[in-house]
């Protein structure tokens, strides 16, 4: 099932990516719209009460008959629900080539797939972010942003979506430095990231994102493409703990842009060893 990404500063369009994004989410969209109707259609009266699944909702209410049925259209038609309706549009006009390939969000959106409506943790904001929420339909789906003034912009053409400001206190360039001192025994420890001694432990996160289980994370930010950026350091780590401190459950936790050192690198020491399930592209 396919999916698109944001950008943001590092994450403006690459003219040498070729996949046609309307295409894609063209394509992707026709089939969430279909995943959605099939869900409504082939759910039977006992599952549509007994399913915590929000899809589930929209199956049709019984009728009389079927001229009953056509003389109104409201509420018992399976409709789409508006913000999907939304979110179809949106893409389907858009005309910005998008950060992620149909093959790097197909792997995230699988698992949305069979664990939506969930909690879903996005550390970056940005124009993909209206389809990842759209994919956790009846989820809960919030987006942390440094960029204030982004946050701002995305808010007014999104009003509906859930978005915080973070702050970071590292960058790009002492990348080697917190790499030493997560192996000390304050990081090493599995610890609630928001009482942790350990120094990439941001405690710049709201407090409900400490609080929530995460059913699922992707760490799509801050940028970190240039040495004095703050750098997905501190967001890998604290996602590794988010999901060791989840209890019941397992927490999937996505990076992107594991082509660059960095990420490669933190990924693999407090995410990836003896965890690792898939690598597709740069996710």
């Amino acid at each position: 099932m396919p999916c698109i990404r944001h950008f943001r500063q590092n994450m403006r369009p690459k003219t040498s990516q070729a996949l046609n994004s309307k295409v894609i989410l063209g394509v992707f969209f026709a089939c969430l719209l279909l995943f959605v109707l099939r869900s409504s259609l082939s759910s039977s009266p006992e599952e549509a009460a007994s399913s915590p699944s929000t899809l589930r909702t929209f199956a049709p209410a019984k009728t009389s008959s079927p001229i009953e049925e056509s003389k109104d259209c409201s509420p018992s038609c399976n409709k789409i629900p508006r913000a999907l309706a939304q979110a179809l549009i949106h893409y389907a006009t858009l005309s910005i080539t998008l950060q992620q390939t149909l093959k790097e969000i197909s792997v995230t959106a699988k698992i949305l797939e069979k664990k939506s409506p969930c909690n879903f943790l996005v550390f970056g904001l940005g124009h993909d972010s209206l389809m990842w929420s759209s994919l956790n339909y009846g989820g809960r789906t919030v987006f942390l942003e440094e960029d204030e003034a982004w946050i701002e912009q995305i808010r007014r053409r999104f009003p509906m979506l859930e978005s915080y400001h973070v702050t970071y206190d590292s960058k790009v360039n002492q990348a080697d430095n917190l790499m030493d001192v997560g192996k000390g025994p304050k990081c090493t420890a599995i610890a609630d990231p928001k009482h942790s001694m350990c120094q990439l432990a941001s405690k710049g996160l709201p407090s409900k994102v400490y609080e929530m289980k995460w059913d699922l994370i992707m760490v799509d930010a801050p940028i970190g493409y240039y040495e004095d950026a703050p750098g997905r350091m501190t967001a890998i780590y604290i996602a590794g703990m988010m999901a060791r401190n989840k209890g019941k459950g397992v927490t999937d936790v996505f990076v992107h842009d594991v082509n660059r050192v960095v990420e490669e690198k933190f990924s693999m020491a407090f995410l990836c060893e003896g965890y690792m399930k898939k690598q597709e592209g740069r996710l």
